[in-house]
């Protein structure tokens, strides 16, 4: 995957979220991460009280969600209209869930920007990461955010690396990537969007978009229909 590819303009519609215009600023997605809690705090500042209800200090919920009473919440924090957060799911801060997504049964999120439609349903975990418009997590699928080593994350593309000064960065998951049951994405890894990932895969790097990752060494453009 080129550089230009790994962009914010190529992996996502930002319509798609209510955090666009702030993403605009920025060129690459792992550049946001370090500011999503204030993000979804200018945001929230500005949110409609006869939309959201406001629970503490940076906790906005649209009155449309549907959250288990069993679910954990921290702020700050913005559930969308129309999101369904299951049983037992962790949401640990910095997260903004879009409209329609559903945060599933045994689901861990920290310091993530879901796009509208975002699927994360059953046991997953997702940190330092910005999944995009329609992307779906199969069950027990992960985002690894930081390297064994505890050295700092670099994205491994084609041009080189490319150092993003971060020791937590999970996953840059375009729009309508369908990621497999049990597969992990290694940190930096970048996904361009409409591809998908086999389930029980090790990511490791970038994903080119239309592709589909069968395996390291072993991954093919998605045929036209």
């Amino acid at each position: 995957m080129k550089r230009e590819q790994m962009t914010i303009r190529a992996l996502y519609d930002t319509e798609k979220t209510m955090a666009g215009a702030y993403l605009a600023e920025y060129t690459y997605p792992w550049e946001v991460l370090p500011h999503i809690g204030e993000i979804i705090k200018k945001i929230g500042e500005n949110l409609s009280e006869d939309e959201y209800d406001k629970r503490g200090a940076d906790i906005w919920i649209h009155k449309t969600a549907s959250v288990s009473p069993m679910a954990t919440l921290k702020g700050p924090m913005i559930l969308g209209k129309d999101v369904e957060v299951r049983p037992g799911a962790f949401i640990r801060g910095n997260v903004l869930v879009g409209e329609g997504a559903v945060v599933g049964n045994s689901t861990e999120l920290k310091n993530v920007i879901l796009f509208n439609r975002v699927q994360v349903p059953h046991y997953n975990y997702v940190g330092d990461s910005i999944l995009g418009y329609k992307s779906h997590m199969g069950a027990s699928s992960l985002t690894s955010n930081v390297k064994s080593d505890k050295t700092l994350v670099k994205v491994h593309g084609e041009e080189g690396d490319i150092e993003t000064g971060l020791k937590k960065f999970g996953a840059a998951i375009g729009d309508y990537v369908e990621v497999g049951c049990g597969s992990v994405l290694n940190p930096g890894t970048v996904i361009g969007s409409h591809s998908n990932i086999y389930p029980l895969s090790s990511v490791r790097g970038c994903v080119n978009g239309n592709s589909i990752y069968k395996r390291e060494g072993a991954v093919v453009e998605k045929e036209e229909r």
